[in-house]
């Protein structure tokens, strides 16, 4: 059995997603970031950077419980627990890995920030606005051509890259990015919306309730580091 701090962000969501396609046995324990949950010694003990997702794998390698914390590492684990969805050829993998890494360097960032400046920061931010609404669309630039060459973002098949990346586009309308001028990303995003595994996720996540509407100013002033959060010069 696995167990799987979460709640509904992007980076959740891949976990989600990975795990429904591997039809592995897991549970879900709610991290509720906007009570402050994640900074609680308890889940401090299971991911001392105090941020979801985090997995415990209570059948890790040898038998022994494994404790695996960053959302890419987490695929990756899987990954390699199941020998699904990363290809053994070590071309095919690396390529397959690069791809991933773009979702983790770059896309999750960029979209990270973007939404952030958008929807959290205090007025007066127009630059951050302009830098990171530039940065997300230079992103999906480079998705669109990527799925252009290749039917899924490793290569010929679905794997890791794209279960990372897929839940971070659900809201590319929303942001201006039109699929009806991104015809590789709409294909891609269809293929993978129309899984059963992505199809259960989708409703897992939708059913998931959180403290944000109620969240405390301490409480999001420590979530984001501002405030008396803050570590300034």
């Amino acid at each position: 059995m696995i167990d799987l701090y979460c709640l509904t962000s992007p980076n959740v969501q891949k976990v989600f997603l990975m795990l429904e396609e591997c039809e592995l046995p897991y549970r879900q324990v709610k991290v509720d970031v906007w009570k402050g949950e994640q900074f609680s010694p308890e889940f401090l003990k299971v991911n001392p950077i105090g941020k979801v997702p985090a997995i415990v794998d209570h059948d890790g390698p040898g038998g022994k419980a494994c404790t695996v914390f960053e959302s890419g590492a987490i695929l990756m684990y899987l990954a390699e627990k199941t020998g699904k969805f990363l290809p053994k050829d070590p071309r095919a993998r690396f390529d397959a890995l690069q791809w991933m890494m773009f979702q983790m360097c770059n896309v999750g960032p960029m979209f990270g920030q973007y939404v952030h400046y958008k929807m959290f920061a205090p007025p007066g931010n127009d630059y951050s606005v302009s830098r990171y609404t530039t940065q997300m669309r230079r992103c999906y630039e480079v998705l669109e051509k990527r799925l252009g060459e290749a039917p899924y973002m490793g290569g010929e098949d679905y794997g890791i890259a794209d279960i990372a990346t897929f839940p971070w586009t659900r809201n590319r309308e929303a942001w201006g990015v039109k699929d009806a001028d991104n015809p590789n990303i709409a294909r891609w995003f269809k293929a993978i919306a129309e899984r059963p595994a992505a199809k259960r996720m989708i409703d897992i996540v939708s059913k998931i309730t959180s403290e944000r509407d109620k969240a405390t100013d301490e409480n999001k002033d420590r979530m984001f580091g501002r405030g008396r959060f803050a570590q300034v010069a």
